[in-house]
């Protein structure tokens, strides 16, 4: 289906070609590797190019970089850099050239018969032209759940730190859906996985795109029903329960987690 319904992402229209009228300018997110390089011209125009939409009356689009080259000359940000020095809008557009440059230069061929594809006119697939096969970029949906317990002042947040984590930060419970299993499912079962407990009462809070390097961040809040925290160690390295009033380290606000937390903590 052609992406051209606007979003809540500030001005930014993602739409797969770009319109006949109202350019005012074009600017270019040059995909370095998984950096990002933007630019009001291409560098080189036998690089592969995607429309990524309209911010306001200016054509964005992602441009392929061959590897090996860098014509930013070391000056490309990954995203997480990048957020710091970008507005969220622009971010979000930086995540969005990563995801579909990366998607393009993964499905060159199609994974029925091995026939070259080319791109579909008119939707964001590549078809192979000799079985017709359509691969449409990959999208991993995965649930962050922030679980409480307790009421009011009093009220409890269960935070944990993954093995994976960056820095040593504690953040909300987070997991990927599996085939067949409704999103509420997923939060029940990961939670029950990586830290032993049992909830309930689960309700859907928002989402984020998460272009590390291609998921849909589903929030969610639910809450403690029953069980000791049994931390799974190969997911989970600690997890506690922390008041509002004494919260260790937590994610920068560049993720939903952080989101997540901070409504909590308006809440209380």
């Amino acid at each position: 289906m052609p992406e051209n319904q606007p979003t809540n992402q500030s001005e930014f229209v993602p739409l797969v070609n770009p319109p006949t009228h109202e350019i005012e300018s074009h600017r270019y997110v040059h995909v370095v590797g998984s950096n990002v390089w933007v630019h009001d011209e291409p560098v080189d125009s036998e690089w592969d190019l995607h429309f990524l939409g309209m911010r306001g009356g200016h054509a964005m689009w992602g441009v392929d970089v061959p590897r090996g080259l860098d014509p930013a000359d070391g000056a490309a940000s990954d995203l997480f850099s990048y957020f710091g020095r970008a507005s969220e809008t622009d971010w979000l557009i930086a995540g969005r050239a990563v995801q579909i440059v990366e998607w393009a230069r993964t499905h060159r061929f199609c994974g029925r018969c091995g026939t070259p594809t080319v791109q579909a006119p008119g939707e964001r697939a590549m078809k192979c032209p000799a079985c017709a096969m359509l691969a449409f970029p990959r999208l991993a949906p995965a649930m962050i759940t922030l679980v409480t317990r307790g009421e009011g002042a009093d009220q409890e947040a269960l935070l944990a730190r993954g093995v994976q984590f960056r820095a040593p930060m504690y953040s909300c419970l987070a997991g990927f859906v599996e085939p067949g299993e409704t999103l509420e499912g997923a939060v029940i079962r990961e939670v029950r996985e990586e830290v032993g407990l049992e909830v309930a009462n689960v309700r859907y809070w928002g989402s984020q795109p998460w272009p590390f390097p291609h998921s849909l961040m589903l929030g969610f809040q639910a809450e403690y029903l029953s069980g000791d925290i049994v931390c799974d160690p190969s997911e989970i390295v600690d997890a506690q329960w922390y008041r509002r009033d004494a919260l260790p380290s937590i994610p920068p606000g560049i993720s939903i987690a952080r989101k997540l937390i901070d409504a909590w903590l308006i809440d209380g």
